[in-house]
C-alpha cells in the first residue's frame, strides 16, 4: 500500500526583487543554493518576472557542472540561435556539463514569468559533453482527471511518461485544480521533492500552502510506494512538483560554475577565458 507523503518545512519565497537584466526584470529565489545539502538533487530555483520590451534578456554566459530546467510559465522566449520560440508550458532542459555557452541572443515576447531550476549532475557525470533537449507542447503528456490537469515535464504521472532523458532521476509535473478537486502523484520514495505554489491555495496532507509558499516533502522511512495527495482550495490552485533522487555528493558552487573542489571552479573559469567551451548554437547546428 503506498504511503502518503506530508509537507515537513514550508518556506515563504521572499518578494521578488530587481534582477540582473534591469527595469521590468524582478526575481524571488525559491530554492537557495546553500541550502543544497538538505535539497539535494536541487541547487537552485529562480522565479523571473519580465516586462522589458524589445531588450534582450542579458547576454551569453557560461554554466558547467550542472543542469539548467527552463519552464516557461506564463508568455513566450524567442532565441533564434537556440531552438526558436518558447511558449507558456514549454521546457529546455540544458546539460550544461564540461562547459557551455548559453542564451547568446534571447528576447520576450510582451510579459513574461518562468522558472529555471539548477539540477545537479551525478558525480561521475558532472563533465559529460554538454546537451540540450526543447520539450513543445505536442510532445508533453498531460493527464486529465475529474477537475485535474496535470502536464508530466519529466518521469511519469499515471500512465504517462515525458520523453525527457535524465541523468538525475526526476519527477517534475504541474498540476491545475479547479476549485475542490483533487489529484494524486506518485513519487518514488527515495526521492526528495517540493511544490511551489504559482496561484491559488493547495492542502498536502494537515498543511495548507498558499501562493508564494514552498512545500517540502517529508522522507518516509520504509521502501513503500509513495504518493502525493493534493487537494485545491476555494479558489482553485497552480502549482509544480519537483522531486529526485538524492546524489549525496558535496557540491562547491561559485558562479555560473558547480564543482567538486575549488580546484574545479578555478579549472572552468581558466577553460572559458581561453575560449574552450562550446556555444548552445553551434550544439542546435550539430543536432539538425
Amino acid at each position: 500500500m503506498s504511503q502518503q507523503r506530508s509537507i515537513s518545512r514550508v518556506v515563504n519565497v521572499p518578494p521578488a526583487a530587481p534582477g540582473f537584466v534591469g527595469p521590468g526584470h524582478l526575481a524571488a529565489p525559491v530554492v537557495s543554493p546553500e541550502n543544497f545539502e538538505m535539497n539535494d538533487p536541487f541547487i537552485l530555483l529562480m522565479d523571473d518576472h519580465l516586462d522589458i520590451g524589445d531588450r534582450p534578456v542579458g547576454g551569453p554566459h557560461p554554466h558547467a557542472g550542472f543542469e539548467t530546467v527552463t519552464l516557461i510559465l506564463d508568455g513566450a522566449i524567442f532565441d533564434r540561435d537556440e531552438g526558436g520560440a518558447l511558449n507558456a508550458g514549454e521546457v529546455q532542459w540544458m546539460t550544461a556539463g564540461s562547459g557551455v555557452i548559453h542564451n547568446e541572443d534571447v528576447r520576450t515576447k510582451g510579459k513574461m514569468r518562468l522558472l529555471q531550476l539548477w539540477l545537479t549532475l551525478p558525480k561521475k557525470e558532472r563533465w559529460t559533453e554538454p546537451a540540450f533537449q526543447v520539450f513543445h507542447s505536442d510532445s508533453i503528456p498531460v493527464r486529465h482527471e475529474s477537475g485535474a490537469e496535470i502536464r508530466v515535464y519529466s518521469g511519469s504521472s499515471g500512465s504517462l511518461r515525458s520523453g525527457t532523458r535524465n541523468y538525475v532521476p526526476v519527477t517534475m509535473v504541474e498540476i491545475n485544480l479547479e476549485r475542490g478537486a483533487s489529484a494524486v502523484q506518485e513519487v518514488p520514495v527515495s526521492y526528495n521533492g517540493f511544490v511551489f505554489v504559482i496561484g491559488g491555495s493547495v492542502r498536502i496532507g494537515e498543511t495548507t500552502l498558499n501562493t508564494g509558499q514552498v512545500g517540502w516533502l517529508d522522507r518516509p522511512t520504509d521502501n513503500n510506494a509513495s504518493i502525493v495527495r493534493v487537494v485545491a482550495g476555494e479558489s482553485g490552485a497552480r502549482l509544480i512538483l519537483y522531486a529526485g533522487q538524492p546524489q549525496g555528493d558535496p557540491i562547491v558552487s561559485y558562479g555560473p560554475f558547480i564543482g567538486d573542489s575549488k580546484q574545479d571552479i578555478a579549472r572552468l573559469f581558466a577553460e572559458y577565458q581561453a575560449g574552450q567551451f562550446p556555444r548552445l548554437s553551434e550544439l542546435k547546428k550539430q543536432q539538425v
